[in-house]
């Protein structure tokens, strides 16, 4: 038997449901297609950092909007969510401190010129940490570079827009869109579903559907690994961040530590060399972790493009089927802003020229041809 949507999302990651969220909010008809459970890929293995500012130099000055907005967008998102549905995604508002290490290191051009970034010297950062390594020379303080429970904020924008519509249908993989007499047939693992658009949201899954829509396969694993251990030694009220790694203290006293960074690889188990690195890094920042209990360790697969930025967008040619893949380590960021964007374009509403532009998704297209 065949269903039917106005609009049909592939993939309840947080980005799927972030997207759910905003077009249930805007009044449309929604189903939500998952393969598995709801945020059990990427979203679960992320930290959760909304680092606008950390990752300044993967934005660029032209997206740094975007990620500024959706910065903005959770504070509002977060507020309306926990009156909807009860949910905290545990968003700390502690910041975050990216580590200078020698004199020549010193990254606050172009960054001091921003928002809410404030140069720390030796002195201010070893007070506001005890047990940071001595051999720091400074820190910037990137205040509203905050961060949330990743598995939890995505619970909430699924769990609010199902409060407003929309519908889940778990363990349903999509294996096929076609677009036929104007609308799209989905075939499923659970049976056909038909819908007047589609959103394509599965992450670094989405190469599959994407190839058999002319778009080549833009989107490769890059994979990380992540250890937690419990803070037994170090009051930390901010994530801590160098070269890439990070420590981010989560509610319940743990510690994220993260991330390696290993393209192409498919497997979702960590390695022991990954750790050690890992560690290797957390020791920089804080030598005292290695006194920390254990309690876990994983590896995800984060969705990234030759170009490192996201796909976000119409398809030029199949009108109705939009992607929302390819956001790398900034998925958790950038969900809200991304949610809204494909709203807005669902909607015919206003989105500013250049972030269509920066996010057009035939930009990285291999010039297949269309099985579609």
């Amino acid at each position: 038997m065949k269903r039917f949507s106005e609009v049909a999302i592939v993939g309840g990651g947080i980005i799927g449901s972030a997207i759910a969220y905003y077009l249930a909010k805007a009044g449309h008809q929604v189903d939500l297609l998952e393969a598995g459970q709801v945020g059990s890929g990427s979203t679960q293995a992320a930290a959760g950092m909304l680092g606008a500012h950390s990752e300044y130099k993967e934005f660029g000055a032209s997206l740094y909007p975007f990620a500024r907005t959706s910065q903005r967008l959770y504070e509002q998102a977060e507020a309306d969510i926990r009156s909807l549905t009860g949910i905290d995604m545990e968003r700390r508002t502690g910041g975050l401190l990216q580590l200078v290490y020698t004199e020549g290191d010193t990254i606050m051009s172009p960054l001091a010129s921003l928002e809410g970034v404030t140069w720390l010297d030796r002195a201010t950062v070893l007070k506001k940490v005890p047990g940071l390594s001595e051999s720091v020379s400074g820190a910037v303080h990137m205040a509203e570079d905050v961060h949330v429970t990743p598995a939890i904020a995505c619970k909430g924008f699924h769990t609010a827009a199902r409060m407003l519509g929309a519908q889940t249908n778990t363990y349903t993989r999509v294996d096929e869109i076609v677009k036929e007499s104007g609308r799209y047939r989905l075939r499923t693992s659970k049976g056909e579903w038909q819908a007047d658009r589609v959103v394509v949201a599965s992450g670094v899954w989405s190469n599959a559907l994407l190839q058999r829509s002319g778009l080549g396969m833009p989107i490769f694993p890059v994979k990380g690994e992540c250890i937690v251990v419990t803070n037994t030694q170090t009051p930390l009220t901010c994530s801590l961040f160098h070269d890439q790694h990070y420590i981010v203290p989560r509610n319940n006293n743990e510690l994220v530590i993260g991330a390696t960074k290993v393209k192409n690889d498919w497997s979702t188990e960590p390695t022991l060399g990954g750790l050690q690195t890992v560690m290797e890094k957390a020791r920089k920042m804080l030598p005292n972790v290695d006194k920390m209990p254990f309690r876990r360790s994983w590896a995800g697969l984060r969705p990234q493009t030759s170009d490192g930025k996201p796909l976000i967008g119409e398809h030029p040619e199949m009108k109705g089927l939009y992607i929302a893949a390819g956001h790398q380590r900034n998925g958790i960021l950038l969900a809200p802003a991304t949610g809204k964007m494909i709203c807005d374009l669902i909607g015919n509403n206003v989105v500013p020229e250049e972030w269509k532009e920066a996010f057009r998704v035939d930009r990285l297209n291999t010039g297949e041809e269309v099985l579609m």
